[in-house]
């Protein structure tokens, strides 16, 4: 894996349920120079795949301390597509869909586009389960966030 170059933060994310609509994932490797950051976490009650696929962008973005240059891979369409085409008319239309349906998931959109206006952000989509180091790397991070929500609301009940 080569390293990012300058100020560029490289950042791969991803997130699921088991099963969907259930307990769930997410996970983030930030990637800036030599320096690596993991994170993840989860939901032990009922949450979807697409809420984790949103929080793990969201999760790593807001925890960069400074304005940067991110290069944001994710191997959902939904948050790709979400982020770079549909929000800015969903936000125009008062978060409907073309539809005229309240936007799934608005809360997330709106946390997502808070923590993109904060740095310049450019959004990659790479295959899931291909062989990319830090995408895999991701998806093992959901699963113990998923893991480890679980297990600690377990020990509260």
């Amino acid at each position: 894996m080569t390293e990012p170059a300058g100020d560029i933060v490289v950042i791969h994310t991803d997130g699921g349920c088991r099963p969907n609509p259930g307990p769930g994932g997410w996970g983030a490797v930030l990637r800036m120079r030599h320096h690596v950051r993991e994170m993840c976490g989860g939901e032990p009650t009922e949450t979807s795949n697409n809420r984790m696929e949103l929080t793990a962008p969201i999760m790593a973005l807001e925890a960069l301390t400074r304005s940067v240059t991110v290069h944001l891979y994710t191997d959902s369409t939904y948050v790709r597509n979400g982020i770079t085409k549909w929000v800015v008319g969903w936000q125009r239309n008062g978060w409907l869909t073309s539809a005229k349906q309240p936007v799934k998931n608005v809360d997330l959109w709106q946390r997502l586009q808070a923590a993109c206006a904060q740095h310049q952000v450019e959004w990659f989509w790479v295959k899931g389960h291909s062989g990319v180091a830090d995408n895999e790397l991701a998806d093992q991070l959901a699963t113990r966030g998923l893991e480890e929500a679980v297990a600690a609301s377990a020990i509260a009940i």
